[in-house]
């Protein structure tokens, strides 16, 4: 069952593509049903599945996904091929993009940038 729709924006990736904004389907975890969300390139960068959500402006595109009970808001970005899922939050204006990996109980903020990595703070 699809927890979310696409809503035509005006937002744009650096590469020109459209970027659609959320809009929640039904309500799940804190997020009310009819709440708007941040930006995707399409619905293969957020799952359906478990109670992951793009708040804010946050943007996900190119081949990015986010899974699981991730968070992703603020003015954060997710692209290239990373994956951030488990309970990751990133927000502010963090950015994880190439390979880089962003799971567990891991938090990223501010102005941070994480590529080719595996952030994780399992021990």
């Amino acid at each position: 069952m699809k927890k979310y729709e696409l809503i035509e924006s005006e937002e744009f990736t650096p590469l020109g593509k459209p970027l659609f904004q959320i809009k929640a389907l039904r309500g799940f975890a804190e997020i009310e049903e009819g709440e708007l969300g941040g930006f995707v390139e399409s619905e293969k960068n957020l799952s359906h599945d478990g109670n992951c959500w793009v708040y804010g402006n946050a943007w996900i595109y190119e081949d990015a996904r986010v899974s699981g009970n991730a968070q992703v808001y603020g003015n954060a970005q997710v692209y290239g091929n990373a994956q951030v899922f488990g309970h990751a939050k990133l927000s502010e204006n963090a950015q994880v993009f190439g390979k880089a990996q962003l799971s567990g109980d891991a938090r990223v903020s501010g102005q941070y940038r994480a590529m080719l990595a595996y952030l994780d703070n399992k021990d």
